[in-house]
């Protein structure tokens, strides 16, 4: 096994990008990788993994909430990040192992900010109040374009999805009603992120077969960390 991933122990890494990019199925498959080199790995997804947290995702995804304001849907994400961080992220950084979340600030900021239309001064600022001093060491932004991301969302892989992931799918299905226009923003708003913080951002080129994904994953992080 490779002598960089071992580099990983005690770091932060966030999985993360458009509704379609696949980076959930990668997300699993590092972890597992890493695993296999013998260290520790707290996975973590947003909304949920706590107490607190699966009540607020309840409410984010409950269909019935649909005049939910964008800075409510914000704030109820960053609460939920926070009792995150608090019980989960920050106890696995001190006992050196790697975290990997399925989405972080990078996605409210893509989201409810580029998206949606809040600013990004705002989200940080509410993001300094929900994580304190944890943030990322390393953003990966898996990249696709919004046709292969619309035929993978409608596509037999969502539709046999299992049914622990079905409140994800149903949150999935009500972001997809705001239409082309807005996942475009969206996508722009990842990219526009790792443009800007090229350091601690890596964008992945999601569009071609999982393995290929993979493989361009683990060279491109190699390259970070050696």
């Amino acid at each position: 096994m490779s002598d960089w991933i071992t580099r990983l122990a005690g770091r932060f890494l966030v999985f993360d990008g458009p509704d379609g990019s696949g980076k959930t199925t990668q997300f699993a498959r590092f972890a597992d990788h890493c695993r296999e080199a013998g260290i520790g790995v707290c996975e973590v997804r947003e909304p949920g993994g706590t107490k607190i947290g699966e009540q607020i995702r309840a409410v984010l995804l409950d269909p019935a909430n649909t005049d939910m304001s964008l800075r409510c849907e914000m704030m109820l994400y960053m609460a939920s990040r926070a009792e995150l961080v608090e019980h989960y992220i920050r106890p696995a950084l001190a006992r050196g192992d790697l975290v990997i979340a399925d989405r972080f600030i990078s996605s409210t900021l893509a989201y409810q900010g580029t998206g949606g239309g809040l600013s990004r001064q705002e989200i940080l600022d509410v993001g300094r109040v929900a994580v304190g001093s944890t943030w990322p060491d390393l953003t990966v932004i898996f990249d696709v374009d919004g046709a292969t991301a619309a035929k993978r969302l409608t596509g037999d892989s969502k539709r046999a999805a299992t049914s622990s992931f079905l409140q994800a799918t149903l949150f999935s299905d009500r972001v997809e009603l705001r239409g082309p226009q807005y996942q475009q923003a969206v996508r722009q708003g990842f990219l526009s992120q790792a443009e800007a913080d090229p350091q601690r951002y890596l964008v992945i080129d999601a569009s071609a077969q999982p393995d290929e994904v993979f493989a361009q994953l683990l060279e491109q992080l190699k390259h970070r960390f050696s």
